[in-house]
């Protein structure tokens, strides 16, 4: 099983397209060995800007360069770029739509063992909130170089979050990211399992797991959240019946509110969320603390068997 993290791809394709264009920046909080603009601070110095330990002032900046016609992208740790600087995002970005892209890197519970304060599981509640806003959680790091170059072509703040951790890569290369789509990696009859991120891994994982039992489950990747494909989400209620929702993130706030939200006016059916809780991070290795929350191909599992059991 291949195994790719979205923070290196980003570093990556990151200075790919600032070899094709110039007026391509980055910002960093002091963070770039981890968020991996390192790469394009190395080979473009003049074009890179270490900001400090300073998000707010970050970001205004970043909207400042935006009016001068360059293409930012503002790197730190999810919780800091969502949290610390939200008022600055809201107000100098978004308001007056400009064209920053936020990539936040060790996003979710992944970050292991830095612990709560590092953590963030608020952090794609706070984004979708916020009108203008493209909030995006790529399935693997091929998808993730798919949603680099539309992010380029595309005018207007984004918000993407990348992992610290190295996961199952389930596209292959070439394939294509769509704003406002999601994609349907499984077909099945029985339920719909909807996810987005690392679990999106998960849920095929399971989803074989259930198969075994006689049950079908189709699995949907939905790495756009904002703006959220609701054709297909009201589509996959009609035809399955019940669906999952999977995400290293809080169930109040994220996919699973969007999806409950879009179900309760158009076709509602029986929902389970997979997430956390209403609680906070603690620490751990990645592994222990995706079981520690229920955030594994087995809780994915055992919420279908519920969900079909509502479903009757």
């Amino acid at each position: 099983m291949e195994l790719l993290g979205t923070r290196d791809v980003y570093g990556e394709v990151l200075l790919e397209l600032g070899r094709k264009n110039r007026n391509i920046v980055a910002l960093d909080a002091d963070l770039s060995g981890s968020t991996m603009t390192k790469l394009f601070a190395k080979e473009f110095p003049e074009r890179f800007f270490n900001i400090g330990v300073a998000e707010q002032d970050m970001t205004g900046t970043a909207a400042g360069l935006a009016l001068a016609g360059k293409i930012p992208f503002v790197s730190s740790f999810a919780i800091f770029a969502s949290g610390r600087a939200w008022e600055q995002v809201r107000q100098a970005i978004a308001y007056p739509r400009l064209n920053v892209k936020i990539v936040a890197s060790h996003g979710g519970i992944c970050v292991g063992e830095d612990g709560a304060s590092h953590q963030t599981v608020e952090d794609l509640g706070l984004m979708r909130i916020i009108p203008n806003m493209t909030v995006i959680v790529p399935a693997d790091g091929v998808e993730m170089r798919s949603i680099m170059q539309t992010a380029v072509e595309t005018a207007g703040p984004f918000f993407i979050r990348t992992s610290r951790m190295k996961f199952p890569v389930i596209y292959s290369n070439g394939a294509s990211f769509r704003i406002g789509k999601g994609d349907v990696v499984r077909e099945g009859k029985d339920l719909t399992v909807i996810a987005l991120g690392l679990m999106v891994s998960e849920a095929k994982a399971a989803a074989e797991v259930l198969a075994r039992k006689g049950i079908s489950a189709r699995v949907v990747n939905m790495s756009c959240l904002k703006p959220i494909d609701r054709e297909l989400i009201a589509g996959c209620a009609r035809e399955t019946g019940a669906v999952v929702t999977a995400e290293e993130h809080s169930v109040i706030g994220g996919l699973g509110s969007a999806v409950a939200e879009i179900l309760s006016e158009t076709y509602p059916v029986p929902v389970r969320m997979v997430g956390v809780k209403d609680r906070f991070g603690t620490s751990g290795t990645a592994p222990e603390l995706l079981d520690y929350y229920g955030l594994t191909s087995r809780d994915i599992v055992s919420a279908a068997e519920e969900v079909l059991a509502r479903k009757g």
